[in-house]
């Protein structure tokens, strides 16, 4: 267990400390201060950790602030976590990906260390925050959408409440923290679970991770945590299959960019940059695609 109580420092050495703690707490994480604490020397704050059977449990108490978890920060992150942040004073901008909401208090937010997101405090604030190994969930849940403690999502923030006092030792401690595991999954399923997936959710899912290498078979039944046979029937009955669809969606992106007469790029970074890893491949799908070369496009 660790804990650290910042306003126990000179106001000065504060918030340089601060910046200490919630890496060696949690991830790489680069904090700033905001218009609400720039000119103010002090800043105060807390953390607690504790471990429970492959979860890691924390508490938070801070001022406002923003906080990064970008790109040069992932590189430097050392395994792969989900957090699962509930919020308990305050308010928290959580960004990911395009996307940004707001958590109030009595919801929770789940975020995931190799991908980057960004937090923005508006004022005082307090949280508590649970981080879980990838491969504990079963499945990915849907990043930055505040949950609600209602429906699905009361089961996970009584487990956090309860979770929170159980020692790392005690009887049962594992089956609990897979308890809160699965509450997690159910809670934040995408389209309410895998019952609720449709063909358009994935391919709406599709059209926002062109770029990704994991936009596979097994890569997007992990996000929707649904098996490849459900993911196949979504698309039994429709033109094309899976794998065609998202073929077909990065070499229409491939040509928008190339049409576009800003886009000042080589026409191998904009093909690497939608999942196109093999120039000749490439040329090849795209002028049968289109009956042009990606170079008479971009001319």
């Amino acid at each position: 267990m660790g804990v650290w109580d910042i306003a126990e420092l000179p106001a000065r050495e504060q918030f340089g400390y601060w910046r200490e703690v919630i890496c060696e707490a949690f991830v790489p994480l680069t904090p700033h201060r905001t218009v609400d604490t720039v000119d103010t020397e002090g800043f105060a704050a807390t953390v607690e950790t504790r471990p429970l059977a492959g979860l890691n449990r924390a508490r938070i108490a801070a001022q406002a602030q923003r906080t990064d978890h970008g790109p040069r920060e992932v590189a430097r992150t050392a395994g792969e976590y989900f957090f699962v942040n509930l919020q308990l004073a305050g308010r928290c901008a959580t960004t990911v990906g395009d996307r940004t909401a707001v958590v109030r208090p009595g919801e929770f937010v789940v975020v995931d260390t190799t991908e980057p997101y960004f937090f923005r405090f508006d004022r005082a604030w307090r949280m508590v925050s649970f981080r879980v190994p990838r491969g504990a969930l079963g499945g990915r849940p849907e990043l930055g959408r505040p949950v609600a403690s209602t429906g699905a999502g009361a089961a996970v923030t009584a487990l956090m409440a309860a979770l929170w006092t159980v020692d790392a030792d005690a009887p049962g401690a594992a089956a609990l923290a897979d308890s809160f595991a699965a509450a997690v999954t159910g809670a934040t399923a995408p389209d309410g679970g895998r019952g609720g997936v449709t063909r358009e959710a994935v391919l709406a899912y599709v059209d926002r991770h062109l770029g990704d290498r994991d936009l596979t078979v097994h890569g997007v039944c992990r996000r929707f945590a649904i098996s490849p046979r459900t993911l196949h029937n979504l698309f039994a009955g429709a033109d094309e299959s899976f794998a065609a669809a998202v073929r077909r969606r990065r070499l229409e992106r491939c040509a928008s960019v190339l049409a576009d007469p800003a886009t000042t790029v080589t026409v191998t970074a904009v093909a690497a940059a939608h999942g196109f890893d093999d120039p000749t491949s490439f040329s090849r799908a795209f002028r049968r695609r289109f009956g042009v070369s990606p170079r008479e496009m971009r001319a």
